[in-house]
Parts: C-alpha cells; sequence; structure tokens
C-alpha cells in the first residue's frame, strides 16, 4: 500500500524544488494604502492638498441641493494654546459642518475670535508693569495711556488668533480660516453698536446706581456670565442689635410695660462681615412668626422656626421662648448699629435719621437657614438694592473700587482692605458684647471666572440693559409690549411646574382680573353719569393676548439635548438687568457722552453716528478723536431725544467700555447677518456653561433688537474632567496637552475619540482612552486596506458597474455580494440618520460594527478566497471586486466626516491617478446601491452562527482545528437554504463544503482531514486531484492556473 501525503494524496511526495510554487498564482493584495497610518507625518501632507486645492471654497461654489445650513461658529477667548475643551468643541462643529456638506447642504464655517476683555488687558498689564514700561506710561494723559495699552493688547490678541487658528487646523477642521471674524475688527465693531443703538431705542438701556458683581483684583463690573463658583471658607456670624426702644418691643410682642428687665436685641446672620459696616436696615417676612427669646441671660428676636438650629450651633444652655409675634408687628422698631452713628450716617447721605437702622418687610426673607432678620446693606446686594428702593434708602457703599473703606466709614476702618477688616469687625463685635456665635464654614462663593479671585457686589453708576421693561417691536405680528425676559422665557419655554413662572402668570391673572374689574366698575360709573378712569377695551384685550403668550409654551427654540431647555430657563428666571459697563481700556466703548452740566448724551441717532464712524475707523476713534469727529454728521438739533441747548465741543467721552459678552453677543448681527446669512440661523453649538454665556446674551441682545431669536437650535456639550470626574487644572496636575496628543496619536485618532463619546454630560478623559480609540481606528484602517488591497487590478470603467461588465441590478439576491451592498444601504440610512440628529456616538458605532462584524468577520473573510485563488478576470471575481469598490467609495464617503485624512487617503487610493486632483470631502455620501438581498439571507446568518459554534464545539474536544479541513451539514427544514450556492455558504462558513439536510435538526460538522486538500487553496471540495503540473488542486484552481 502507498503511503498518505499530509494532504490526503496518495501521490508520492515531491521534493520541494520540485513541488510547483503556487504562491506566486496566487491574486495576492497588494496597495499603496499601508497598514501604518504614520497620521503625524501624513496629516499636515493632506491639509498642505486640501489647501492647494482650495476644499472649503469649492464647497461654497458648489452650493448645495438641500439649500443653504447657517452654522454660527461661537468665538473662543484669543489667549493661549488650544486645550482639551478646544479640541472637542471644534471638531463638534467640524463633524457638524461636514456631515451637513456631504448630506447636500451648503453650510459655512467663518471661524471667529473674542478678543477683547480683562484677561488679555491684566496679561499686558502684568508684563508692562514688570518689563518697567507701565512708569512711564504714568505721566501720559489717560487717553494717551490707554491706547498704549490698547496696542499691546491688540497685539497679544492678534498673536493668539494666529496661534490657535493654526492649531485648530490640526485638527482637521474645515472652515474659512482666511476670512475669520473677530471682535475687535471694525466693521465688528460698528455692527455691535448698531445692535446697541437699537436696544437705546428701544428704551432698554438706562444708567444706574446698583450694587453689581465687581473684581477688587482688576477694578470693574462683571456680569453673572464671567463668574465662576469655587468654595471658600468664611466666617459665619450671628450679632445681636440692640432694640432702641425697649416698650416698642414689649408692645410688638402683646408684652405688658416693663415685662422686660433688659434691652432686648434683634439676632441676624451674615457671610459677609465686612458689609456690617454698610447696614441701612433689618428686613424680617411679614407672614413669619418671630420669637422673643431668653438665651443664656439675654434677651433677642428671631424666627420661631430658627430658635432650635441657631442655639444647637451655638451651644447655648438655656432657652425660653417669652413671646410670639407675626413679622408684621415688628415693623418700624429701630435698633442701635453696632458699629455706626446714625445721625452721622443719614447727614453724610442726606437721609432722615429715623429712616435707618429699622426694621422693615420683605418677601425674599426665608427661613431656611440663618436668623430670619436679614441684615440689609442696599449698596452691597441686589435684594438689598430693592429693599433699599422701595423704603426710600440710600445706596450706601463705603467701599472704594479697590476693596478699601472709604471716609464714610468708622475711622478704625478706613483706607483697609474689607477682607482684612473681617477679622477686626469680628473681634470687635465680640469685645463689645454684639457677637452670639461665630465659627468659619465652607461655602460656594463667587469668584472672577479669569482672575480667580473672590468678587464683591458693590453699588456703582454702570450702565444696564434692562431686562424687565417692555417694549413693542416694528411689526412683530402680536404687537404685544413685552420684556426681554418675556420674550426670552416664551422663547424657551415654560416649566409650569416652576414657580417662579407661575409667579409671572399670576401677576398677569391679577392685572388682568384688576383691569376687569375697573372696566366694569367703570361701566356702571357711566351709566350713573359719573366721571369714570377704567381701563380700555384695548388695553384689557392687550392683557389677554400676553396672558396667552404666558399660557402656551411656544418653544421657538429646539434644544440639544433637551434638559438644556430647562437649565436655560432656570437661568433666564431669575437673571437681573445685566450690567453691560466695564472700567477698563481694552474693549468696545460705550458711545456715551457728558455735558459739563452733567447730562448724558446716549440716542440711537448719536450711537449710530459713532457705530459709523467705529465701523470705518476701528474703536481706537474713541480714544484719539474729538467727540465732535466722533459724532461727524450728527446734528443735536435734529435730534428730539437729545439734551436741550447741547454743545457737541464741549463733550466729555465716556470711560466705560461694553462687557465682552455684549460685544459676542452681537455676533448674529455682525457675522450673520452682516454677511448676509439668514437670521435666526440653524445652529448654535458651544459647551453647556454657555446657557449662561453665549447663548442666553445672544439671545438677549437678539430679542431686544428684533423680537426674533439668533437661532433655532442650541446643542450644547459637557465639560471635560479627568477619568475620576474631577475637573482638569495645572494645581492638580491631571491636564492633557492636545498638542502633544496630536503628536502622539494624530489628528484621526482623536477626532474618532470626539464623535465616540456621549457628548451631552461631562466627558472623562485620560490617555488611556485615547489608547482604546486607536485601536478602534486601527481595526477600521486595515478593514479599508485589505478591500483596497484586494482592487490593484480591477479597473471600474472596465470591469465594475461603470464599465457595465457587472450589472449590480444583475447580483443574484443570494449571493454574498448583493448581501454586502444591501448592507451597506443599511448602515448609510443609519449613519445619516445618526449625523443628521447630532449623533456622532451612534454614527461611529455603526461604522466600527460594520467594518469589524459585517466586513471583516463575515463578508470579507467569505470572498477572500474567490478573491485570492480565482482566475482574476472570473466573473465571481469581477462581481466580489465591483461590490468591494463600491462598498470602499461608499464607506470611505460616510468616514470622512470623523476621519478626513484617512478617508481621503483611502478615497484617492481607490480612484488612482484620478483621485490626485480630487477629494472626497466635495463629494456627497452614497445613499444606496440599486441592489437588494434574498430575505433568506436571516436564515444563512443564523444558519452561519449556529454552525460556527458547533466547529468551535469540535475544536475544543480535540476535533478539527482548521476548518477548511471540515464539512458541515446545515438543517434546512423549510428549504431557505437551497437557493443559496452551496459554494457561497460554504465560503460564508469558512469550511470546504456545505451540504443541507431538511431532516437535522442542528449542524453537523463532517472531518475531511482524510480527503485530498489542494495545494493552492487548502480547500477540501471534492474536486482536488493530482494535476498536469505535477501538484494537486481543485478544479477551480487548476481552472484559474490553466492546467489540466
Amino acid at each position: 500500500m502507498s503511503s498518505q501525503t499530509p494532504s490526503g494524496s496518495s501521490t508520492p511526495p515531491k521534493t520541494e524544488a520540485e513541488r510547483p510554487n503556487y504562491r506566486k498564482t496566487l491574486n495576492l493584495p497588494k496597495t499603496a494604502f499601508p497598514m501604518k497610518a504614520s497620521l503625524v507625518q501624513n496629516e499636515p501632507a493632506s491639509m498642505k492638498r486640501w489647501k492647494s486645492i482650495d476644499v472649503y471654497r469649492k464647497l461654497r461654489e458648489r452650493g448645495g441641493p438641500m439649500g443653504v445650513f447657517n452654522f454660527h461658529d461661537g468665538p473662543p477667548y484669543a489667549n493661549g494654546d488650544i486645550h482639551l475643551g478646544h479640541l472637542l468643541n471644534k471638531c463638534l462643529k467640524d463633524l457638524v459642518v461636514r456631515t451637513r456638506s456631504m448630506a447636500g447642504a451648503d453650510c459655512p464655517f467663518v471661524p471667529g475670535w473674542d478678543c477683547h476683555g480683562l484677561p488679555i488687558e491684566h496679561k499686558v498689564m502684568t508684563e508692562l508693569v514688570q518689563s518697567g514700561k507701565f512708569e512711564k506710561l504714568r505721566g501720559l494723559d489717560e487717553d494717551t495711556r490707554r491706547m498704549a495699552v490698547r496696542k499691546a493688547c491688540r497685539a497679544d490678541a492678534e498673536k493668539f488668533m494666529k496661534v490657535q487658528a493654526e492649531q485648530m487646523q490640526r485638527l482637521l477642521t474645515l472652515a474659512d480660516y482666511d476670512n475669520p471674524y473677530f471682535t475687535m475688527d471694525p466693521g465688528y465693531e460698528g455692527a455691535a453698536l448698531e445692535v446697541f443703538a437699537d436696544l437705546v431705542e428701544q428704551g432698554l438701556v438706562h444708567r444706574a446706581l446698583k450694587p453689581v458683581h465687581w473684581s477688587i483684583a482688576n477694578e470693574t463690573a462683571l456680569a453673572e456670565a464671567e463668574l465662576e463658583y469655587e468654595e471658600r471658607e468664611d466666617p459665619s456670624i450671628y450679632v445681636e442689635f440692640e432694640a432702641l426702644d425697649r416698650a416698642a418691643v414689649e408692645r410688638a410682642f402683646g408684652l405688658e410695660a416693663d415685662a422686660l428687665d433688659r434691652t432686648p436685641t434683634f439676632m441676624i446672620w451674615t457671610t459677609t462681615p465686612w458689609t456690617l459696616p454698610a447696614n441701612l436696615v433689618i428686613a424680617v417676612h411679614e407672614r413669619v412668626e418671630y420669637a422673643l427669646v431668653e438665651v443664656d441671660g439675654s434677651v433677642t428676636v428671631l424666627a420661631k422656626e430658627l430658635i432650635e438650629s441657631v442655639t444647637k450651633k451655638a451651644k447655648a444652655e438655656s432657652v425660653r421662648t417669652i413671646a410670639t409675634t407675626p413679622g408684621a408687628a415688628l415693623l418700624g422698631l429701630r435698633y442701635r448699629h453696632p458699629l455706626l452713628d446714625a445721625a452721622a450716617l443719614a447727614a453724610s447721605q442726606g437721609a432722615a435719621p429715623e429712616t435707618l437702622h429699622r426694621i422693615v418687610g420683605a418677601e425674599y426673607v426665608t427661613i431656611e437657614d440663618g436668623t430670619g432678620l436679614v441684615h440689609t446693606a442696599p449698596g452691597h446686594g441686589a435684594d438689598d438694592h430693592r429693599t433699599g428702593l422701595k423704603e426710600g434708602l440710600p445706596v450706601y457703599c463705603p467701599v472704594g473700587p479697590d476693596g478699601r473703606y472709604d471716609t464714610t466709614a468708622p475711622e478704625w476702618l478706613r483706607g483697609k482692605l474689607i477682607w482684612d477688616a473681617n477679622p477686626e469687625i469680628i473681634e470687635h463685635l465680640r469685645t463689645s458684647g454684639h457677637m452670639f456665635f461665630d465659627h468659619m464654614f465652607m461655602h460656594s462663593y463667587p469668584h472672577d471666572w479669569r482672575g480667580k479671585s473672590p468678587v464683591i457686589f458693590r453699588a456703582t453708576e454702570q450702565w444696564f440693559i434692562l431686562v424687565d421693561k417692555p417694549y413693542r417691536v416694528p411689526h412683530e405680528e402680536s404687537g404685544l409690549a413685552m420684556s426681554i425676559l418675556d420674550r426670552s422665557l416664551t422663547t424657551v419655554g415654560f416649566d409650569w411646574l416652576n414657580p417662579v413662572t407661575d409667579l409671572q402668570r399670576q401677576r398677569v391673572e391679577d392685572c388682568k382680573a384688576h383691569q376687569q374689574e375697573a372696566w366694569e366698575d367703570g361701566m356702571k360709573r357711566e351709566s350713573a353719569g359719573l366721571p369714570i378712569q377704567s381701563a380700555s377695551s384695548e388695553e384689557i384685550a392687550e392683557l389677554d393676548k400676553r396672558l396667552n403668550v404666558f399660557s402656551t409654551t411656544l418653544e421657538k427654540v429646539n434644544f440639544i439635548p433637551e434638559w438644556g431647555r430647562n437649565r436655560m430657563r432656570g437661568m433666564l428666571e431669575t437673571r437681573p438687568d445685566w450690567c453691560i459697563s466695564r472700567q477698563r481700556a481694552w474693549g468696545l466703548p460705550i458711545p456715551a457722552f457728558t455735558t459739563p452740566e452733567g447730562a448724558t448724551l446716549l440716542t440711537p441717532k448719536s450711537a449710530r453716528a459713532v457705530a459709523a464712524v467705529i465701523a470705518e475707523k476701528g474703536s481706537d476713534a474713541w480714544f484719539t478723536d474729538s467727540p465732535a469727529e466722533l459724532l461727524r454728521g450728527y446734528d443735536p438739533a435734529q435730534d428730539a431725544d437729545a439734551p436741550k441747548g447741547i454743545d457737541i465741543g464741549s463733550l466729555s467721552k465716556s470711560r466705560d467700555i461694553f462687557d465682552v459678552w455684549f460685544e459676542s453677543g452681537c455676533s448674529w448681527a455682525a457675522v450673520l447677518q452682516r454677511g448676509g446669512a439668514e437670521v435666526p440661523c440653524d445652529l448654535y453649538l458651544e459647551g453647556s456653561d454657555q446657557h449662561r454665556g453665549w447663548f442666553q446674551v445672544s439671545l438677549l441682545t437678539a430679542l431686544g433688537a428684533t423680537g426674533s431669536p439668533p437661532y433655532r437650535t442650541l446643542l450644547t456639550h459637557g465639560f471635560i474632567v479627568d477619568k475620576h470626574g474631577r475637573k482638569m487644572s495645572k494645581s492638580l496636575g491631571n491636564t492633557i496637552n492636545v498638542l502633544e496628543l496630536l503628536k502622539q496619536y494624530g489628528a484621526d485618532v482623536c477626532r474618532w475619540w470626539v464623535a465616540s463619546l456621549s457628548y451631552e454630560n461631562d466627558i472623562k478623559a485620560d490617555i488611556d482612552f485615547f489608547e482604546t480609540a486607536g485601536e478602534s481606528y486601527r481595526k477600521v484602517r486595515n478593514t479599508l486596506r485589505f478591500m483596497l488591497s484586494n482592487l490593484s487590478d480591477f479597473e471600474p470603467s472596465l470591469h465594475g458597474s461603470a464599465g457595465m461588465c457587472v450589472d449590480l441590478k444583475s447580483l443574484p439576491a443570494t449571493g454574498i455580494d448583493a448581501w454586502a451592498l444591501a448592507e451597506f444601504n443599511r448602515l448609510s440610512k443609519d449613519v445619516r440618520a445618526a449625523y443628521d440628529r447630532y449623533d456622532f456616538r451612534a454614527a461611529t458605532s455603526r461604522l466600527y460594527n460594520f467594518c469589524n462584524d459585517t466586513l471583516s468577520a463575515v463578508y470579507l473573510a467569505a470572498v477572500k478566497d474567490r478573491l485570492y485563488c480565482d482566475r482574476p478576470d472570473s466573473a465571481r471575481r469581477r462581481r466580489t471586486q465591483t461590490a468591494l469598490w463600491e462598498l470602499t467609495d461608499g464607506l470611505a464617503r460616510l468616514l470622512a466626516p470623523v476621519l478626513p485624512h484617512t478617508a481621503d487617503e483611502a478615497w484617492r487610493t481607490l480612484l488612482g491617478e484620478s483621485g490626485e486632483t480630487e477629494t472626497v470631502h466635495t463629494r456627497a455620501f452614497i445613499e444606496s446601491f440599486d441592489v437588494s438581498a434574498d430575505a433568506s439571507w436571516v436564515t444563512a446568518l443564523e444558519a452561519r452562527d449556529a454552525a460556527l459554534a458547533e466547529l468551535e464545539r469540535v475544536r475544543a474536544g480535540g476535533g478539527v482545528e482548521n476548518p477548511l479541513d471540515a464539512a458541515v451539514t446545515l438543517p434546512d427544514p423549510e428549504g431557505a437554504l437551497a437557493k443559496f450556492d452551496p459554494v457561497d455558504l460554504a465560503d460564508l462558513l469558512g469550511v470546504s463544503r456545505v451540504q443541507l439536510d431538511a431532516k437535522a435538526a442542528s449542524p453537523k460538522v463532517l472531518d475531511l482531514r482524510m480527503e485530498p486538500r489542494c495545494e493552492r487553496s487548502w480547500k477540501r471540495d471534492g474536486t482536488v486531484k493530482p494535476r498536469s503540473d505535477g501538484g494537486v488542486l481543485s478544479d477551480r484552481d487548476a481552472e484559474a492556473i490553466g492546467v489540466s
């Protein structure tokens, strides 16, 4: 008996020299698309190439069948290198722009920068002081000194605009970097002043002495959007103010005369001892029950509900309630201030002594904490200020812009910094016997968002935009007079479960009821022949309209994610008037003038006159030109709003500049409207902090000037935090340098990481996460490479559907090529839908799974044999190559928004020489191929899964290890698999043969190792035998190389 060969052939084995080299006959993969991406080296070459063919301009010139999608880029601050937040933000924006463009829309992307403001000025001032240059400026007049500072600030902003633009381009973002917008551009500044003039015309601009957030470190006012809240340790003190009239207190509590043997006190609680010198009154709630309590020998007044919490904190030994009374009974009672003389203070403020240091009522007083008696300083708090106005109190603020007490404060505090005064005030109160209890505690306190120093409330003359004042917008359909706040809330949408909103609704309903009653009363008086003073039917009709607006959730703005609506609405409902003035040099000047008599010139016409000059010469003109030059073309005689008898030559210019948030908040006008784009635009996309910042200020300015919102959709992403959920900061050492990331991984990997995020909430980041993104990227790249490497001998114009040699419509529905193309159709639909709803995580997940599972694990594994071993020009191989070509083209397009370099590299490799002057980024997504797969593919794939499980079970049991050494019998009770080519089924399973059995209950594996194996394809398909060239081949392989 002859010996058996390892292949199962009975032919004696040949020597290596005699054996045919079949490797040379295989269609081995070949491609210029390398396995190693070398993104760090190759991405810059792509950037250079895209710039040379001017991709952005081509897209704009092409337009789009889906029309224009107006995306507006919020301006980052031109200061420092980009950080991880920029990476997230700019990549998300770029994903939006690229996906919309490839979906058929014309989607401009004009990048912008916020150039003015305190961070740059603070940095420049520090450098000027350290270099000694600032000393040389001291002797100059203020305008010249400010111009020197502004020149240095401009240079710094220009430097970092260029730096950031280069770094953002390195992220492979596709934007008009040759024509960006920036807030220090004269045209932008002029447009912002035009918006301001519109607000002036609406009567929404007002100058007042009010408490505002004040940065001591930078001596300027701050807006809410410029604050950050950080934990801070401060003193918490409970102070007793002696009653001025003991008998009056006894009467208030219903006690008999001389019932008390000692002077009672009023106990207040504060965490800002430095504001006590500014105390003018104590506020109580009229409907809260207050108690007269004896505590360790002293008698004091505090809210009944808070007796236990206060006395426990103080560890009081003896507590006895003497009497109780509602807060209304305490109104008018007076007290003696422990630090101030009321008469002297009243004289310095021009107030009557009896109006100071008394008990007043206020609705905002609560019994959640403290004592229920609120220390009130109208110069140092918003609620305090409102109470002061109601009670006719002076806006007393003894603290200067540098945070030091002025000459109106007690002598021992004058000139001292408030933070230094805190312990002295506490010690003074202890010594005088007015301190009931004190301790230190941690709480959240506002800090300057840039300087990181604590801020205070301080009364100062500032410019405000009034958010509660009703106004009418010309040509508005409803014709209602509504405030910016009401317009904002109706735009964002109402939450009727929110008590603040309910109060607003109730206010309108009460007003309507009052007017209705007045109208009915008027009708009765008219019938009786009496004079009437009532609301007209038109006034009541307007109130009906207003109530209808409050009762309807308009929701003109779409929020992604939806929780952004509640967040922004909550911030709007509690926002105060907007303080828009700052006391610095680097910014856009507020175009106000003052007459020698102290009158102010700021009218719509005067503001527009200045806007025209600034648009031409830039805001430096405010510091170099005279009032007459700034107001050229303006005639006060033709301006009914101007002060009478004004002499332009005698005017003085305002020293205030705009809040930078006002400037950036006008970008809808300065960029979109001025550039001819539609407003409202389609999308604003920023971090969640912009609900308080750019989103909100843009809404306020647009509603104030036009009555309409500037955007249709707000998309919000979270903040980047470290892997433990902590805020990233240099002090913690947990930051990740973006430039180092790009050097290590390249932009495509970073973009894949961004696209795979659930960006709606805060995002954890760690270097390991980028490593994981890199692994996913490599799997996608390897899939592309395999497909490209099997197309080296394929020319679509000759062999593919373009050449009509293979018609996709003619592909057998049971063929695996038809299945793969049909699967792509599903992929394209899903990915495009995900892109459309900005769900980039779903899109990348679907793309990854398609590459890794659908293609690599199923389709490519199944067609590898025919690609390698079929005759090069066989019909079957050409069908598969046609499918591969179409799949690579379609997949590259779907990947292009996420992986701009890699997708373009693959696409150009696919096109060959014709791709050198083209780019995938000017192409549209492929929606679907004209092909369909048989419904029985569901059964075939289920059979595959069952067969693979059985093959693995056999292998684990010591049986067949190589699937090509096996045949599989598949159960086919319904006959669904009978329509499939058995060879296709075998390739699908990765085995040599498949047979069907209608009666089988489960797959069965047959060991073929005793059958001959093809020396070229390694298959044991039943046709393997010795051939004329001396080799052992299957019929297919023999035909492929031309042997018999």
